[in-house]
């Protein structure tokens, strides 16, 4: 019997688990859970939100290839994400519009005579560009008296870092990286600014809700104020408490850095066209399933590929140009692009329990192409990233590459190197290719007009 691989995020919900088999994603669902299935399909709840797209589908298996184990129920096969991104890899819109989609599918469910249990981030995925749940088993059945269980989990996961995004920096979202079960509320009390004291939404949800967890910790108190009847009356007007607490957060951006770009790049005209013509082209020759674009600002080049139907993860540091991106995304309908928040000098790691719950980068790898275009003299230069360790590394997310090489003599690197010594002795194209050729095959090359950059397509050796 082929033992099962259940999926590292898994273990801790008792109702059931993900797990593959020979490459199909599974989900068991567990004997305890059995009740409370069966009202989500049967009150016609499942079906509403997988019309409205707010859950995915799934599908259910009778004829399961192994034997089920000894709490199975019954096991479904859920539709498959292209990739599941974490909150801190998001921006404040990501952080947003996820909010809301979750309180829209907490109020429907109450609609339909159950409650939402699990209010996690992580649970939500940006999904044919727009959000959805992927927990089929986030719901119980509702019982009239009983508090929200989730508002906990939702003010933690959701409305902490959007408050500290808004009021306080954009680089705070990290802080979710460090807190996997939430920013606790106490925290996000000390560190959002006094006037935020004065709006009624984030005064109750975050720094009377922090006060009292700190009143009741330890004291048997807290479950006396559990106890007390909680009409659904009372959970409708919290749920739209926290969707208009959700709403009235202003989510204008700071500027940053690389937002404007595209506006003050050094490239003519003919040069971005004959760059976007290179890129279309080496698209047009490997035909990818997946890219991912690192380094992608806007997503100028990463819609290259997402216009063709091929699913786009576009990478970058700078919030700002990551919210351009998103708001084009939305704007577009576009289905196959997917912006997030990632510093290549310290990409997301994997972490939780054993390492474990969430997936490093590289291991959410391998993909189809990965291009790196302007991206090489910031990692090299800005960052002391050794050329050769920035091939090791590109060789082990994809099998594919488009990356371009700018010389020291583009106005670009000149300016990098204005506020530094030029240590970089290698850096220059016979020094490029010689460390890529290590661990990739030149497969084309072109030179771009009015410039001395270049465009190579690669592929891993």
């Amino acid at each position: 019997m082929e033992k099962l691989k259940i999926e590292g995020a898994s273990f801790r919900d008792p109702s059931g688990f993900v797990f593959r088999l020979d490459g199909t994603l599974y989900r068991q669902i567990n004997s305890k859970y059995r009740e409370d299935y069966i009202h989500m399909r049967s009150s016609g709840l499942y079906n509403e939100l997988v019309k409205q797209g707010l859950m995915l589908a799934h599908e259910e298996v009778d004829n399961f290839p192994m034997e089920k184990t000894e709490d199975a129920w019954k096991i479904i096969a859920p539709e498959e994400l292209n990739f599941i991104s974490y909150p801190y890899e998001w921006s404040i819109l990501h952080f947003r519009s996820a909010a809301l989609t979750t309180l829209r599918i907490a109020k429907l469910a109450l609609e339909y005579g159950m409650v939402l249990k699990d209010a996690s981030a992580y649970n939500m995925q940006f999904h044919k560009g727009r959000w959805c749940l992927i927990d089929t088993l986030s719901f119980e059945r509702y019982n009239e008296g009983k508090p929200w269980v989730a508002y906990k989990q939702f003010c933690q996961h959701f409305l902490s870092p959007l408050a500290l995004l808004a009021y306080g920096d954009q680089k705070l979202g990290l802080m979710a990286r460090v807190f996997i079960d939430g920013i606790p509320l106490d925290i996000a009390s000390k560190l959002l600014p006094f006037r935020t004291k004065l709006r009624f939404g984030l005064l109750t949800h975050i720094h009377l809700h922090a006060r009292s967890q700190k009143q009741y910790a330890d004291n048997a108190g807290s479950e006396e104020l559990n106890n007390k009847f909680f009409t659904k009356q009372a959970m409708e007007k919290l749920l739209e408490s926290l969707r208009q607490t959700v709403k009235s957060i202003n989510v204008d951006m700071v500027r940053t850095e690389w937002e404007n770009y595209y506006e003050i790049t050094n490239y003519s005209r003919e040069s971005f066209q004959t760059k976007k013509m290179a890129v279309n082209n080496y698209i047009n020759i490997i035909k990818p399933q997946t890219v991912w674009d690192l380094g992608a600002n806007t997503g100028e080049f990463s819609r290259i590929a997402s216009e063709k139907g091929i699913f786009t993860v576009a990478f970058d540091i700078d919030p700002g140009a990551v919210v351009k991106n998103y708001l084009q995304v939305r704007k577009d309908r576009d289905e196959n692009l997917l912006p997030l928040i990632m510093d290549l000098t310290n990409p997301s790691p994997s972490i939780g329990w054993a390492h474990q719950e969430r997936q490093s980068l590289i291991e959410r790898g391998q993909v189809d192409l990965v291009l790196a275009l302007a991206l090489v003299h910031h990692l090299a230069i800005s960052n002391n990233v050794p050329l050769e360790k920035i091939a090791s590394f590109l060789k082990n997310i994809c099998t594919h590459l488009i990356i371009e090489f700018i010389p020291k003599s583009d106005s670009q690197v000149s300016r990098l190197l204005q506020t530094r010594k030029d240590i970089f002795l290698n850096y220059h194209k016979d020094g490029f290719e010689k460390a890529f050729e290590r661990y990739f095959e030149i497969e084309k090359q072109q030179k771009i007009v009015d410039s001395e950059r270049i465009i190579y397509l690669m592929k891993v050796k």
